[in-house]
């Protein structure tokens, strides 16, 4: 039977509206999997003929918002870059900060006051927040100078209504803004609907890319044991269910993968699981290819996205338990109305997805070796060809170079390529505007990952351009200093992220020198490049476990001139001595020798690298030949 086209093309739409994936076709496989070819391109023009979301900067959206909280009788409203998931990557339709203001930043915050509004950035954007928006609409201030909650508490007067919206605000959060404001005489009001959704008239829909299961040899737990483990955990706390609405958290529980969220392979979705370990997902069912309901069995039940507010109030009258830090007001709002008791506590299936097991293990450490011969390659053209090519260049031939590999699915993160100066900039973006050329005599910095379905990978090298002088040497061997200590440290079982982080800085603290960003983030294996809770930083007390994966990457950053950084993943393991863990390096790539002053190296640091590097060269040749190879054999040299 041919198929309806046109009942496809508010499909199509949605697809516009989805991030770009290594095949854009993929959305048939659940849309129209016995599609033939000549209905395959009729919906390919349908996509292509789709409008394109606009986020142009236009100072007229302010004033039109204004002029809605006047007619709401509302003294401000907030606005977050944050959707219903509360997670790092966002959906395009949700993306109501970048379209209002302009800033296309990864974080941000906005007051809109009924006179006047101003936009929350931190160090990272105070630059590019300025540059991208509107002065004569909205001001940019530093986000601690003074918090953005005790600037709007110093606006509002007694009696003042300030707009939220709950569906996309935090429980904490919202507790927050409710408390300050109260004090200030003002009242913190949940509104039904988003304001800037009356003006926003062409706001995309909702993503639409297919969703697969992550088969069992990379996900090493089938997902009803996985859905068992944390029903038990619900039982423990006394509840009967959880309510999870972090997509990694339903993408690892239920093993499904998607496309949904830019870099990270996640499906729109919520879940709530029971204590006796059956499931409700709620999922939009066209995106579900044919195998999905035979991966997931009789244990869960799939019901559509717009009936998790019905879903909600079926828990009428049962213990509920949800995570405070990331389930929405609007969550435990409509679970209150429904007459369920609401316990609060930690999402369960964060610390298990964290602990990594064997299987994902193995799985990962292969994705980082085949990823590390992308990047061998890519170094070897880098020398050869690079000089003079801008960074956005450099940033396309390392995606070609990592795409050539049959299990690549994108970027883990956009790149930061940073030549020279740009280099200091600690989360550069580079545009036509800002890209700077691969020049002489300059550290060109790469921060980069990748997705593939066995791993996901994250790695920065400091790359010396041409000969540096032995300032930047001095620098380099610094970072690299703070680098080997941690990934050679050896800690009692319990230790937090913040007694490692010091570890990083202590060579750098020696000669009054510091970076201003923390030294190691979680990681997923193909999901999150960024995932909790543990971290290496200079705030975070959550002990470190066996089997976690962390980065490691300090760095110096001297504005005007430039950037290093260092980066390897770790898995965190038992060592040999009974109660204390140890790091396991599982990023295989030269650290650049032409860079490393080897006189500032003890004899133990001396060792680790050339061990580092011996190791390296043993699991890369196989992968290389040609100049890769010869660049691999040359750059994995003992020191000197």
């Amino acid at each position: 039977m041919p198929l309806d086209l046109e009942a496809l093309r508010p499909l199509a739409a949605r697809v516009k509206a989805t991030p770009s994936s290594k095949n854009p076709d993929d959305w048939l496989s659940a849309a129209a999997p016995s599609a033939t070819p000549a209905e395959r391109a009729k919906l390919a023009a349908l996509v292509a003929a789709a409008p394109e979301p606009s986020f142009a900067r236009d100072a007229s959206r302010i004033p039109a918002l204004q002029r809605i909280l006047k007619t709401k009788k509302l003294a401000a409203l907030l606005v977050p870059r944050t959707d219903e998931h509360q997670g790092e990557y966002i959906v395009t339709r949700a993306e109501r900060l970048k379209w209002l203001t302009g800033f296309s930043g990864s974080a941000g915050f906005a007051i809109v006051l009924q006179k006047e509004a101003a936009l929350f950035v931190d160090g990272r954007y105070t630059l590019q927040a300025p540059a991208e928006t509107d002065a004569s609409v909205i001001e940019c201030r530093h986000f601690k100078k003074p918090p953005a909650i005790e600037w709007l508490a110093g606006k509002v007067r007694k009696g003042d209504r300030v707009g939220f919206d709950p569906k996309i605000t935090s429980l904490v959060e919202a507790e927050r803004w409710r408390e300050a404001l109260t004090k200030a005489g003002a009242e913190l009001v949940a509104l039904d609907a988003n304001p800037i959704d009356e003006i926003w008239t062409d706001q995309p829909g909702d993503p639409f890319a297919a969703v697969r299961t992550q088969p069992l040899k990379y996900a090493g737990e089938a997902s009803a044991d996985k859905r068992v483990r944390i029903g038990e955990m619900v039982a423990a706390r006394g509840a009967a269910a959880t309510v999870l609405n972090q997509l990694d958290s339903i993408a690892w529980t239920l093993n499904v993968r998607g496309g949904d969220t830019p870099s990270t392979p996640l499906v729109q979705s919520f879940l709530v699981v029971a204590a006796d370990g059956h499931a409700t997902w709620f999922v939009d069912p066209k995106k579900l290819t044919a195998d999905i309901a035979a991966h997931l069995g009789n244990g869960v039940t799939i019901r559509p996205i717009e009936a998790f507010a019905a879903g909600l109030k079926d828990l009428a009258g049962k213990t509920v338990t949800i995570e405070p830090e990331t389930a929405t007001a609007w969550v435990e709002q409509r679970l209150v109305e429904a007459g369920s008791t609401v316990i609060r506590g930690p999402d369960p299936s964060v610390l298990p997805k964290a602990r990594k097991n064997p299987v994902e293990l193995a799985s990962t450490r292969k994705a980082h070796i085949r990823d590390g011969a992308a990047m061998v390659r890519f170094l070897s053209w880098f020398d050869d060809e690079a000089l003079g090519q801008s960074e956005l260049a450099v940033m396309d031939k390392l995606e070609e170079i990592r795409g050539a590999d049959p299990l690549h699915r994108g970027a883990s993160f956009t790149s930061i390529a940073g030549s020279g100066p740009n280099g200091a900039i600690v989360h550069y973006r580079s545009s036509e505007a800002t890209a700077r050329p691969v020049e002489n005599g300059t550290f060109f910095l790469l921060d980069s990952g990748a997705q593939y379905v066995d791993g996901t990978t994250d790695i920065t090298r400091t790359i010396p351009v041409g000969k540096v002088s032995r300032a930047l040497k001095r620098h380099f061997t610094l970072v690299l200093k703070g680098h080997i200590t941690v990934a050679t440290a050896r800690f009692p079982k319990g230790t937090g992220g913040i007694a490692i982080d010091g570890f990083a800085r202590r060579a750098l603290w020696e000669h009054g020198l510091d970076f201003d960003h923390g030294t190691g983030h979680g990681v997923g294996v193909y999901l999150g490049v960024h995932e909790g809770p543990g971290r290496i930083s200079p705030l975070s007390q959550v002990p470190l476990e066996a089997g976690m994966i962390l980065s490691n990457e300090p760095g110096l950053y001297v504005t005007g001139s430039h950037g290093i950084r260092i980066e390897n993943l770790l898995v965190v393991r038992e060592a040999k001595a009974v109660g204390f863990l140890e790091f396991e390096t599982i990023t295989f790539c030269p650290i650049d020798r032409r860079a490393i002053d080897a006189t500032m190296l003890s004899p133990a640091e001396r060792a680790w690298i050339d061990s580092y590097h011996m190791r390296v060269r043993k699991l890369l040749e196989p992968l290389l030949t040609g100049k890769a190879k010869t660049w691999l054999i040359r750059m994995t040299k003992a020191l000197r």
